[in-house]
Protein backbone atom coordinates (compact mmCIF):
# COMPACT_ATOMS: atom_id res chain seq x y z
CA UNK A 1 0.00 0.00 0.00
CA UNK A 2 2.92 2.47 0.51
CA UNK A 3 4.11 1.54 -2.75
CA UNK A 4 0.77 2.43 -4.36
CA UNK A 5 0.55 5.87 -2.92
CA UNK A 6 4.25 6.82 -3.10
CA UNK A 7 5.75 9.63 -4.90
CA UNK A 8 7.46 6.94 -7.09
CA UNK A 9 4.67 5.08 -8.33
CA UNK A 10 5.13 4.14 -12.10
CA UNK A 11 2.39 4.10 -14.28
CA UNK A 12 3.83 1.65 -16.52
CA UNK A 13 3.45 -1.09 -13.41
CA UNK A 14 1.07 -3.67 -13.58
CA UNK A 15 -2.56 -3.41 -14.18
CA UNK A 16 -3.47 -4.45 -11.01
CA UNK A 17 -1.36 -1.98 -9.22
CA UNK A 18 -2.36 0.90 -10.87
CA UNK A 19 -6.04 0.39 -9.66
CA UNK A 20 -5.48 0.31 -6.41
CA UNK A 21 -3.64 3.38 -6.00
CA UNK A 22 -7.42 6.03 -5.43
CA UNK A 23 -9.10 3.40 -3.56
CA UNK A 24 -6.74 1.70 -1.07
CA UNK A 25 -7.37 -1.32 -1.49
CA UNK A 26 -4.94 -4.71 -1.74
CA UNK A 27 -6.08 -7.03 -4.46
CA UNK A 28 -8.95 -7.77 -7.11
CA UNK A 29 -11.82 -7.65 -4.66
CA UNK A 30 -11.83 -4.31 -4.78
CA UNK A 31 -14.51 -3.92 -7.88
CA UNK A 32 -15.39 -0.32 -7.33
CA UNK A 33 -11.47 0.61 -8.46
CA UNK A 34 -11.70 1.11 -11.86
CA UNK A 35 -14.63 3.48 -11.09
CA UNK A 36 -12.54 5.98 -8.88
CA UNK A 37 -11.59 9.10 -10.90
CA UNK A 38 -7.54 10.31 -10.74
CA UNK A 39 -7.02 12.19 -7.88
CA UNK A 40 -4.71 14.35 -5.96
CA UNK A 41 -1.91 12.62 -3.99
CA UNK A 42 -2.53 15.29 -1.75
CA UNK A 43 -6.41 15.06 -1.06
CA UNK A 44 -5.89 11.23 -1.26
CA UNK A 45 -3.66 11.64 1.81
CA UNK A 46 -5.96 14.35 3.32
CA UNK A 47 -9.06 11.76 2.57
CA UNK A 48 -7.46 8.64 4.41
CA UNK A 49 -5.77 10.38 7.26
CA UNK A 50 -9.65 12.00 7.73
CA UNK A 51 -10.82 8.56 7.80
CA UNK A 52 -8.64 6.85 10.32
CA UNK A 53 -9.58 9.91 12.32
CA UNK A 54 -13.19 8.96 11.62
CA UNK A 55 -12.26 5.36 12.42
CA UNK A 56 -11.37 6.48 15.78
CA UNK A 57 -14.45 8.48 16.27
CA UNK A 58 -16.74 5.02 15.30
CA UNK A 59 -14.49 2.78 17.42
CA UNK A 60 -15.74 5.41 20.44
CA UNK A 61 -19.23 5.53 20.15
CA UNK A 62 -19.27 1.54 19.50
CA UNK A 63 -17.62 2.01 23.01
CA UNK A 64 -20.07 3.91 24.68
CA UNK A 65 -22.79 1.58 23.91
CA UNK A 66 -24.02 0.58 27.02
CA UNK A 67 -24.17 -3.06 26.06
CA UNK A 68 -20.09 -2.95 24.92
CA UNK A 69 -19.09 -0.81 28.00
CA UNK A 70 -20.75 -3.32 30.61
CA UNK A 71 -17.85 -5.62 28.67
CA UNK A 72 -15.15 -3.27 28.48
CA UNK A 73 -14.54 -4.67 32.37
CA UNK A 74 -13.21 -8.02 30.57
CA UNK A 75 -10.48 -5.96 29.58
CA UNK A 76 -7.15 -6.97 32.06
CA UNK A 77 -7.14 -4.10 34.85
CA UNK A 78 -9.14 -1.47 32.65
CA UNK A 79 -11.71 -0.47 35.79
CA UNK A 80 -8.76 -0.62 38.41
CA UNK A 81 -6.32 2.66 39.18
CA UNK A 82 -3.35 3.38 40.87
CA UNK A 83 -2.02 6.79 42.09
CA UNK A 84 -4.47 9.28 43.30
CA UNK A 85 -6.30 12.60 42.44
CA UNK A 86 -5.47 15.47 44.33
CA UNK A 87 -4.73 13.06 46.94
CA UNK A 88 -8.01 11.84 47.56
CA UNK A 89 -7.53 8.09 46.83
CA UNK A 90 -5.16 5.60 45.55
CA UNK A 91 -7.91 2.91 44.42
CA UNK A 92 -10.55 3.81 41.73
CA UNK A 93 -13.58 2.28 41.05
CA UNK A 94 -14.30 3.28 37.69
CA UNK A 95 -17.68 1.20 36.92
CA UNK A 96 -19.44 4.08 36.78
CA UNK A 97 -18.12 5.44 33.94
CA UNK A 98 -16.14 2.79 31.80
CA UNK A 99 -17.46 4.19 28.46
CA UNK A 100 -15.91 7.67 29.37
CA UNK A 101 -12.65 6.49 30.54
CA UNK A 102 -12.54 4.53 27.04
CA UNK A 103 -13.47 7.69 24.85
CA UNK A 104 -10.93 9.19 26.58
CA UNK A 105 -8.34 6.92 25.89
CA UNK A 106 -9.78 6.90 22.54
CA UNK A 107 -9.24 10.06 22.04
CA UNK A 108 -5.26 10.03 23.91
CA UNK A 109 -4.54 7.70 21.02
CA UNK A 110 -6.04 10.03 18.07
CA UNK A 111 -4.32 13.20 19.61
CA UNK A 112 -0.88 11.67 20.03
CA UNK A 113 -1.13 9.93 16.15
CA UNK A 114 -1.46 13.08 14.92
CA UNK A 115 0.68 15.08 17.14
CA UNK A 116 3.69 12.45 16.03
CA UNK A 117 2.60 13.44 12.29
CA UNK A 118 2.83 16.76 13.01
CA UNK A 119 6.45 16.89 14.63
CA UNK A 120 7.18 14.49 11.92
CA UNK A 121 6.60 16.62 8.97
CA UNK A 122 7.43 20.14 10.07
CA UNK A 123 8.97 22.16 7.28
CA UNK A 124 8.33 19.97 4.16
CA UNK A 125 8.20 21.73 1.67
CA UNK A 126 7.87 19.43 -1.55
CA UNK A 127 7.49 15.97 -2.69
CA UNK A 128 11.33 15.97 -3.25
CA UNK A 129 11.72 15.96 0.79
CA UNK A 130 11.89 12.29 1.96
CA UNK A 131 9.48 12.62 4.64
CA UNK A 132 6.55 12.97 1.95
CA UNK A 133 6.50 9.85 1.03
CA UNK A 134 5.70 9.05 4.67
CA UNK A 135 2.92 11.26 4.15
CA UNK A 136 1.56 10.02 0.90
CA UNK A 137 2.28 6.25 1.52
CA UNK A 138 2.52 3.39 3.88
CA UNK A 139 -0.89 3.56 4.68
CA UNK A 140 -0.41 0.12 6.56
CA UNK A 141 2.07 1.09 8.28
CA UNK A 142 0.38 4.28 9.69
CA UNK A 143 -2.33 1.94 10.71
CA UNK A 144 -0.47 -0.67 12.44
CA UNK A 145 1.07 2.70 14.68
CA UNK A 146 -2.63 3.89 15.73
CA UNK A 147 -3.65 0.47 16.58
CA UNK A 148 -0.44 0.07 18.73
CA UNK A 149 -0.77 3.62 20.38
CA UNK A 150 -4.62 2.76 20.77
CA UNK A 151 -3.63 -0.67 22.55
CA UNK A 152 -1.03 1.22 24.88
CA UNK A 153 -3.32 4.16 25.92
CA UNK A 154 -5.78 1.15 27.29
CA UNK A 155 -2.94 0.50 30.23
CA UNK A 156 -2.09 3.75 31.37
CA UNK A 157 -3.56 3.93 34.98
CA UNK A 158 -5.70 6.13 35.82
CA UNK A 159 -4.64 8.14 38.60
CA UNK A 160 -4.55 12.03 37.66
CA UNK A 161 -5.02 11.13 33.86
CA UNK A 162 -8.62 11.66 33.16
CA UNK A 163 -8.62 14.93 34.89
CA UNK A 164 -5.67 16.22 33.21
CA UNK A 165 -6.86 15.23 29.78
CA UNK A 166 -9.91 16.80 30.91
CA UNK A 167 -8.55 20.03 30.24
CA UNK A 168 -6.11 18.74 27.40
CA UNK A 169 -9.89 18.58 25.72
CA UNK A 170 -11.39 21.63 26.66
CA UNK A 171 -8.27 23.73 25.23
CA UNK A 172 -8.02 21.88 22.40
CA UNK A 173 -12.48 21.51 21.83
CA UNK A 174 -12.13 25.38 22.32
CA UNK A 175 -9.18 26.08 19.48
CA UNK A 176 -11.36 23.63 17.28
CA UNK A 177 -14.77 25.61 17.35
CA UNK A 178 -12.22 28.44 16.55
CA UNK A 179 -11.54 26.76 13.56
CA UNK A 180 -15.34 25.58 12.69
CA UNK A 181 -16.13 28.90 13.01
CA UNK A 182 -13.59 30.39 10.52
CA UNK A 183 -14.62 27.83 7.94
CA UNK A 184 -17.92 28.43 8.60
CA UNK A 185 -17.95 32.12 8.16
CA UNK A 186 -15.51 31.76 4.59
CA UNK A 187 -18.71 29.25 3.25
CA UNK A 188 -21.19 31.51 4.04
CA UNK A 189 -19.29 34.35 1.94
CA UNK A 190 -18.18 31.98 -0.61
CA UNK A 191 -22.04 30.84 -0.63
CA UNK A 192 -23.65 33.96 -1.23
CA UNK A 193 -20.61 35.09 -3.66
CA UNK A 194 -21.59 32.61 -5.63
CA UNK A 195 -25.44 32.61 -5.93
CA UNK A 196 -25.13 36.59 -6.65
CA UNK A 197 -22.88 36.06 -9.22
CA UNK A 198 -24.86 33.52 -10.71
CA UNK A 199 -27.96 36.08 -10.46
CA UNK A 200 -26.16 38.85 -12.17
CA UNK A 201 -24.72 36.46 -15.07
CA UNK A 202 -28.02 34.92 -15.90
CA UNK A 203 -30.46 37.55 -14.92
CA UNK A 204 -32.72 35.46 -12.59
CA UNK A 205 -34.57 36.06 -9.75
CA UNK A 206 -34.35 33.01 -8.69
CA UNK A 207 -30.89 33.08 -7.50
CA UNK A 208 -32.39 36.22 -5.35
CA UNK A 209 -35.56 34.17 -4.37
CA UNK A 210 -33.13 31.60 -2.80
CA UNK A 211 -31.04 33.55 -1.03
CA UNK A 212 -34.35 35.33 0.36
CA UNK A 213 -35.70 31.59 1.31
CA UNK A 214 -32.80 30.33 2.98
CA UNK A 215 -31.86 33.64 4.96
CA UNK A 216 -35.78 33.70 6.11
CA UNK A 217 -35.58 29.81 7.34
CA UNK A 218 -31.58 30.35 9.15
CA UNK A 219 -33.60 33.02 10.97
CA UNK A 220 -37.19 31.92 11.77
CA UNK A 221 -34.92 28.39 13.13
CA UNK A 222 -32.83 30.64 14.97
CA UNK A 223 -35.99 32.73 16.41
CA UNK A 224 -38.19 29.25 17.36
CA UNK A 225 -34.77 28.15 18.93
CA UNK A 226 -34.23 31.33 21.18
CA UNK A 227 -38.01 31.08 22.22
CA UNK A 228 -37.28 26.97 23.14
CA UNK A 229 -34.21 27.89 25.33
CA UNK A 230 -36.36 30.79 27.23
CA UNK A 231 -38.95 27.97 27.83
CA UNK A 232 -36.92 24.99 28.43
CA UNK A 233 -33.81 26.15 30.21
CA UNK A 234 -34.79 29.10 32.40
CA UNK A 235 -37.26 29.51 35.05
CA UNK A 236 -39.39 32.78 36.18
CA UNK A 237 -37.58 32.46 39.06
CA UNK A 238 -33.90 31.72 39.09
CA UNK A 239 -31.70 30.35 36.28
CA UNK A 240 -30.05 33.94 36.04
CA UNK A 241 -26.94 32.67 33.94
CA UNK A 242 -29.03 31.14 31.20
CA UNK A 243 -31.45 34.01 30.94
CA UNK A 244 -28.01 36.48 30.59
CA UNK A 245 -25.90 34.12 27.92
CA UNK A 246 -29.42 33.77 26.07
CA UNK A 247 -29.87 37.23 26.02
CA UNK A 248 -26.27 38.53 25.31
CA UNK A 249 -26.19 36.39 22.58
CA UNK A 250 -29.00 37.40 21.38
CA UNK A 251 -28.45 40.83 21.05
CA UNK A 252 -24.98 40.02 19.43
CA UNK A 253 -26.76 38.26 16.72
CA UNK A 254 -29.41 41.27 16.29
CA UNK A 255 -26.12 43.30 16.09
CA UNK A 256 -24.06 41.41 13.57
CA UNK A 257 -27.12 41.46 11.56
CA UNK A 258 -27.96 45.16 11.48
CA UNK A 259 -24.01 45.83 10.53
CA UNK A 260 -24.10 43.38 7.71
CA UNK A 261 -26.71 45.52 5.88
CA UNK A 262 -25.26 48.68 6.52
CA UNK A 263 -25.19 51.09 3.38
CA UNK A 264 -21.06 51.89 4.28
CA UNK A 265 -20.75 48.09 4.58
CA UNK A 266 -22.61 47.45 1.74
CA UNK A 267 -20.37 50.09 -0.38
CA UNK A 268 -17.01 47.91 0.59
CA UNK A 269 -18.57 44.71 0.52
CA UNK A 270 -21.52 44.29 -1.91
CA UNK A 271 -21.45 40.58 -1.58
CA UNK A 272 -22.02 40.88 2.11
CA UNK A 273 -25.63 40.69 3.45
CA UNK A 274 -28.23 38.92 5.73
CA UNK A 275 -27.33 35.13 4.13
CA UNK A 276 -24.10 35.64 5.98
CA UNK A 277 -25.31 36.83 9.12
CA UNK A 278 -28.39 34.22 9.63
CA UNK A 279 -26.17 31.63 8.89
CA UNK A 280 -23.64 32.51 11.98
CA UNK A 281 -26.97 33.36 14.07
CA UNK A 282 -28.00 29.75 13.83
CA UNK A 283 -24.43 28.22 14.22
CA UNK A 284 -24.24 30.67 17.83
CA UNK A 285 -27.57 29.65 18.85
CA UNK A 286 -26.24 25.99 18.59
CA UNK A 287 -23.39 26.55 20.24
CA UNK A 288 -25.34 28.95 22.83
CA UNK A 289 -27.55 25.64 23.05
CA UNK A 290 -24.77 22.89 23.55
CA UNK A 291 -23.68 24.91 26.59
CA UNK A 292 -26.67 25.29 28.38
CA UNK A 293 -27.01 21.47 28.41
CA UNK A 294 -23.78 21.60 30.52
CA UNK A 295 -25.22 23.35 32.94
CA UNK A 296 -25.07 21.58 36.17
CA UNK A 297 -27.86 23.11 37.89
CA UNK A 298 -30.78 20.24 37.27
CA UNK A 299 -33.90 23.03 37.57
CA UNK A 300 -32.00 24.76 35.22
CA UNK A 301 -31.36 21.90 32.38
CA UNK A 302 -33.22 19.28 31.62
CA UNK A 303 -30.70 17.07 29.40
CA UNK A 304 -28.70 17.00 32.63
CA UNK A 305 -27.59 13.86 32.40
CA UNK A 306 -26.43 11.91 35.84
CA UNK A 307 -24.58 8.61 36.30
CA UNK A 308 -23.45 7.49 40.06
CA UNK A 309 -22.36 4.43 40.52
CA UNK A 310 -24.32 4.42 43.56
CA UNK A 311 -28.17 2.67 43.03
CA UNK A 312 -29.91 4.89 44.94
CA UNK A 313 -28.73 7.76 42.99
CA UNK A 314 -29.81 6.24 39.83
CA UNK A 315 -32.91 5.30 41.28
CA UNK A 316 -34.18 9.16 41.35
CA UNK A 317 -32.28 10.63 38.58
CA UNK A 318 -31.67 10.14 35.16
CA UNK A 319 -29.12 7.76 33.76
CA UNK A 320 -26.49 8.67 31.41
CA UNK A 321 -26.81 8.09 27.97
CA UNK A 322 -24.16 9.96 25.93
CA UNK A 323 -26.54 10.73 23.11
CA UNK A 324 -28.54 13.88 23.70
CA UNK A 325 -29.10 16.57 20.78
CA UNK A 326 -26.23 18.50 21.63
CA UNK A 327 -24.03 16.24 20.68
CA UNK A 328 -25.28 14.29 17.78
CA UNK A 329 -25.76 18.37 16.24
CA UNK A 330 -22.08 18.55 17.26
CA UNK A 331 -21.29 15.02 15.80
CA UNK A 332 -22.45 15.95 12.27
CA UNK A 333 -21.01 19.50 12.40
CA UNK A 334 -17.71 17.74 12.88
CA UNK A 335 -18.14 15.27 10.21
CA UNK A 336 -18.63 18.16 8.20
CA UNK A 337 -16.10 20.31 9.24
CA UNK A 338 -13.38 17.74 8.85
CA UNK A 339 -14.13 16.87 5.42
CA UNK A 340 -14.45 20.21 4.36
CA UNK A 341 -10.57 21.00 6.19
CA UNK A 342 -9.56 17.59 3.96
CA UNK A 343 -11.08 18.41 0.21
CA UNK A 344 -11.14 22.11 0.08
CA UNK A 345 -9.30 25.29 -0.62
CA UNK A 346 -11.23 28.81 0.15
CA UNK A 347 -11.66 30.70 -2.57
CA UNK A 348 -10.69 33.53 -0.24
CA UNK A 349 -6.77 33.93 -0.55
CA UNK A 350 -7.04 35.94 3.35
CA UNK A 351 -8.64 32.29 4.92
CA UNK A 352 -5.95 30.20 2.89
CA UNK A 353 -3.24 32.25 4.27
CA UNK A 354 -4.92 31.67 7.67
CA UNK A 355 -5.26 28.08 7.13
CA UNK A 356 -1.85 27.96 5.67
CA UNK A 357 -3.83 26.31 2.65
CA UNK A 358 -2.60 27.24 -1.02
CA UNK A 359 -3.80 26.38 -4.78
CA UNK A 360 -0.50 24.62 -6.10
CA UNK A 361 -0.19 24.91 -9.99
CA UNK A 362 2.35 22.48 -9.31
CA UNK A 363 1.03 18.72 -10.65
CA UNK A 364 -0.85 19.83 -13.60
CA UNK A 365 1.66 17.33 -16.14
CA UNK A 366 1.20 14.68 -13.62
CA UNK A 367 -2.66 15.54 -14.21
CA UNK A 368 -2.32 15.71 -17.88
CA UNK A 369 -0.60 12.62 -17.71
CA UNK A 370 -3.09 10.78 -16.08
CA UNK A 371 -5.96 12.16 -17.86
CA UNK A 372 -4.47 10.89 -21.24
CA UNK A 373 -3.28 7.63 -19.73
CA UNK A 374 -6.67 7.01 -18.48
CA UNK A 375 -5.27 4.86 -15.10
CA UNK A 376 -7.08 5.75 -12.29
CA UNK A 377 -4.66 6.94 -9.49
CA UNK A 378 -3.02 8.93 -7.11
CA UNK A 379 -0.90 11.71 -8.94
CA UNK A 380 1.99 13.51 -7.49
CA UNK A 381 0.74 17.81 -7.43
CA UNK A 382 3.35 18.71 -5.06
CA UNK A 383 6.69 18.27 -6.56
CA UNK A 384 7.24 22.35 -6.78
CA UNK A 385 5.63 22.56 -3.60
CA UNK A 386 3.27 21.35 -1.26
CA UNK A 387 -0.71 22.64 -1.71
CA UNK A 388 -0.82 22.70 2.19
CA UNK A 389 0.92 22.65 5.24
CA UNK A 390 1.28 19.34 6.67
CA UNK A 391 1.97 19.83 10.14
CA UNK A 392 -1.04 22.31 10.47
CA UNK A 393 -3.33 19.93 8.68
CA UNK A 394 -2.51 17.17 11.38
CA UNK A 395 -3.02 19.73 14.18
CA UNK A 396 -6.00 20.66 12.49
CA UNK A 397 -6.92 17.04 13.27
CA UNK A 398 -5.51 16.10 16.98
CA UNK A 399 -7.96 19.06 17.72
CA UNK A 400 -10.24 17.38 16.09
CA UNK A 401 -9.69 14.48 18.08
CA UNK A 402 -9.98 16.45 21.06
CA UNK A 403 -13.64 17.94 20.41
CA UNK A 404 -15.09 14.65 19.69
CA UNK A 405 -13.79 13.12 22.52
CA UNK A 406 -15.50 16.04 24.38
CA UNK A 407 -18.44 16.06 22.31
CA UNK A 408 -18.98 11.98 22.82
CA UNK A 409 -18.61 12.75 26.46
CA UNK A 410 -20.81 15.74 26.89
CA UNK A 411 -17.82 17.54 28.51
CA UNK A 412 -18.38 15.30 31.79
CA UNK A 413 -15.74 14.69 34.12
CA UNK A 414 -15.84 12.76 37.13
CA UNK A 415 -15.81 14.51 40.61
CA UNK A 416 -12.60 13.77 43.34
CA UNK A 417 -14.50 10.40 44.10
CA UNK A 418 -14.24 9.29 40.84
CA UNK A 419 -17.74 7.79 41.05
CA UNK A 420 -19.68 10.44 39.82
CA UNK A 421 -19.69 12.39 36.31
CA UNK A 422 -20.45 15.38 36.51
CA UNK A 423 -20.73 18.65 34.17
CA UNK A 424 -18.30 21.43 34.93
CA UNK A 425 -19.13 24.80 34.12
CA UNK A 426 -15.69 25.16 32.97
CA UNK A 427 -17.69 23.74 29.55
CA UNK A 428 -20.57 26.29 29.92
CA UNK A 429 -17.94 28.97 29.86
CA UNK A 430 -15.38 27.90 26.59
CA UNK A 431 -18.50 27.41 24.44
CA UNK A 432 -20.49 30.52 25.59
CA UNK A 433 -16.60 32.26 25.15
CA UNK A 434 -16.25 30.76 21.83
CA UNK A 435 -19.58 31.80 20.52
CA UNK A 436 -18.52 35.20 21.21
CA UNK A 437 -14.72 34.90 19.54
CA UNK A 438 -17.17 33.77 16.21
CA UNK A 439 -19.08 36.91 16.05
CA UNK A 440 -16.44 39.29 17.01
CA UNK A 441 -14.77 37.13 13.89
CA UNK A 442 -17.48 37.67 12.17
CA UNK A 443 -17.75 41.17 12.82
CA UNK A 444 -14.31 41.90 11.77
CA UNK A 445 -14.70 40.52 7.90
CA UNK A 446 -17.37 43.17 8.23
CA UNK A 447 -15.49 45.94 9.25
CA UNK A 448 -12.30 45.64 8.35
CA UNK A 449 -12.17 46.58 4.90
CA UNK A 450 -13.14 50.33 6.70
CA UNK A 451 -10.41 50.24 9.24
CA UNK A 452 -7.91 49.09 7.20
CA UNK A 453 -8.75 51.28 3.53
CA UNK A 454 -5.50 50.33 2.05
CA UNK A 455 -5.45 46.44 2.22
CA UNK A 456 -7.11 44.35 -0.77
CA UNK A 457 -10.10 42.31 0.43
CA UNK A 458 -11.42 41.35 -2.37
Amino acid sequence: LGTCFGDNFDPSDAAMLSLQVSCLCGSAPCLLCGCCPSAKNSTVSRLLFTFFLFLGTLVSIIMIIPGVEKELHKLPGFCEGSGSVLGVQTHVDCSSFLGHKAVYRMGFAMAAFFFLFALLMVCVRSSKDPRAAVQNGFWFFKFLVLVGITVGAFYIPDGAFTSVWFYFGVVGSFLFILIQLILLIDFAHSWSQLWLHNAGESNAKGWYAALCIFTFIFYATSIAAIVLLYIYYTKPEGCTEGKVLISINLILCLIISAVSILPKIQDAQPHSGLLQASLITLYTIYVTWSALANVPTQTCNPTLLVRNSTVSATATQTLTTWWDAPSIVGLIIFILCTLFISVRSSDHPEVNKLMLTEESAAGAGGEAAAMESGLHRAYDNEQDGVSYNYTFFHLCLLLAALYIMMTLTNWYRPDESLRVLTSPWTAVWVKICSSWAGLLLYLWTLVAPLVLPNRDFS
